[in-house]
């Protein structure tokens, strides 16, 4: 059985450039055939090159959620992370 949702905390910590980079090719070749995953990462590389939603927490709640790109500039995000 397929399952609907795969959720993922922190796949590539403590792993290698190389490997994570590999792990996150296999993950992405799933999601093209249809699985969907929840990806718990600190990872920005990773987070902005490979996902397609990105929610931010602070403190346990949402701040805010949004494509790579809305989340870069993001000023609730800058200031939860680094206090601008």
């Amino acid at each position: 059985i397929d399952p609907l949702l795969i959720l993922l905390d922190e796949p590539v910590a403590g792993v290698n450039p190389t490997l994570a980079r590999k792990i996150f090719d296999r993950i992405v070749q799933l999601r093209n055939d249809g699985m969907t995953f929840l990806v718990v990462e600190h990872n920005m590389d990773i987070v902005m090159n490979f996902c397609e939603t990105i929610y931010v927490l602070a403190r346990g709640k949402v701040v805010t959620k949004g494509q790579p790109e809305e989340i870069q500039t993001n000023k609730q995000v800058i200031e939860a992370y680094l206090g601008g």
